[in-house]
């Protein structure tokens, strides 16, 4: 793997920029449009190459890009880049909408759950909101090698899948684009409703509801909101 700059390099978190360059938002814009107003300011953590900035840009939302890795933040356009660590973020500035995603709170790092949540915490407004993706407790118990899925020349399957705590689970996916194939590995941590809710609550935040079926996508405000 390429370790390096350019769109061949693999960032921190093992993100291969190449691939991210191929693929299109699904439905992560349209989920968190419906949460804001019309025209919000947002927060985008973990922004990558602008794959869902993008997107919500068109939607007529002003959003600011968060992302560590240099190398993804050079591929989005139209939206003010920020290269920093989200846990360590601190604009001075608050949003309409703060938005974590790829399933960021699932680390399972306590320390660095907890910062990603303050950092949400410190810039939504008053009567803004934190819009969370996550892995709910039910959707880690159907993981299995091979599921995922192929779209045209792009492929994400899930290639191992380990429990190596009865709440921790170690997998590797991979990406496929015609001939190209790449990895990525991560540990994903389960929570109940129950846990995810003492969580949000170490941040000030509380959960006001899910925003899909799949309950992967829901929106929180601060406490006494």
């Amino acid at each position: 793997m390429n370790t390096g700059t350019g769109p061949g390099a693999i960032t921190p978190d093992g993100s291969p920029v190449e691939f991210y360059l191929l693929l299109d938002a699904d439905d992560e814009a349209e989920v968190i449009a419906s949460a804001v107003p019309a025209g919000a300011s947002l927060l985008e953590l973990g922004s990558g190459v602008g794959r869902v900035t993008h997107a919500l840009l068109a939607k007529g939302l002003s959003v600011v890009a968060v992302d560590e890795s240099a190398e993804m933040l050079a591929h989005v356009r139209g939206a003010e880049t920020v290269q920093a660590r989200v846990q360590e973020l601190d604009l001075g500035r608050r949003f309409d909408g703060v938005v974590l995603a790829s399933f960021l709170l699932n680390t399972p790092d306590d320390g660095l759950r907890r910062a990603f949540l303050a950092a949400c915490a410190r810039h939504v407004a008053p009567g803004g909101s934190v819009l969370v993706q996550w892995q709910p407790y039910e959707t880690h118990e159907r993981w299995a090698p091979g599921m995922g899925r192929t779209t045209g020349p792009i492929g994400i399957v899930m290639d191992r899948v380990e429990r190596v705590e009865p709440h921790l689970f170690s997998a590797t996916m991979r990406y496929t684009h015609g001939e190209r194939a790449w990895t990525q590995s991560f540990e994903s941590r389960q929570f109940t409703d129950e846990e995810l809710a003492a969580e949000l609550g170490t941040a000030g935040l509380v959960r006001d509801r899910f925003l899909t079926e799949d309950r992967t996508w829901l929106r929180a405000v601060p406490a006494g909101q």
